[in-house]
């Protein structure tokens, strides 16, 4: 399958539910809480929400609003390491079962979310 075909096997309310469920596991957790500013939750959840709409074959609303993703120089400040991508990766996987998203998108999804997480570690 296609990356941009998962778009219009789960469509944007299947993304949205995805990232819902992801980020309702975030900010307790002691990994990753720190990383994300609990001030801009709404704003946090909506750029990843409208990356993967964008990414995968949605509307190009990222694009609009923010230009190129440019995903590693916008992690940067983060410091994001393999505890930190395999943690990452941990909380999206129980996203992806409570989304409940069709099983070839998940199965793809999961592919491309794999590739993504390690592609953005900037620390030993």
């Amino acid at each position: 399958m296609n990356e941009e075909r998962i778009f219009s096997l789960v469509g944007e309310e299947g993304l949205t539910r995805l990232v819902a469920a992801f980020y309702r596991q975030v900010y307790d957790d002691d990994i990753l809480g720190p990383m994300y500013p609990r001030q801009d939750r709404e704003g946090a959840e909506q750029r990843l929400r409208d990356f993967l709409i964008y990414r995968l074959g949605g509307p190009p609303r990222y694009i609009e609003q923010r230009g190129h993703p440019r995903l590693r120089a916008r992690h940067m400040p983060f410091r994001i390491n393999q505890a930190a991508r395999d943690r990452w990766m941990q909380l999206m996987s129980h996203a992806l079962q409570d989304a409940a998203l069709p099983a070839e998108a998940e199965q793809e999804l999961r592919a491309f979310l794999d590739q993504m997480s390690t592609f953005l570690i900037n620390q030993p």
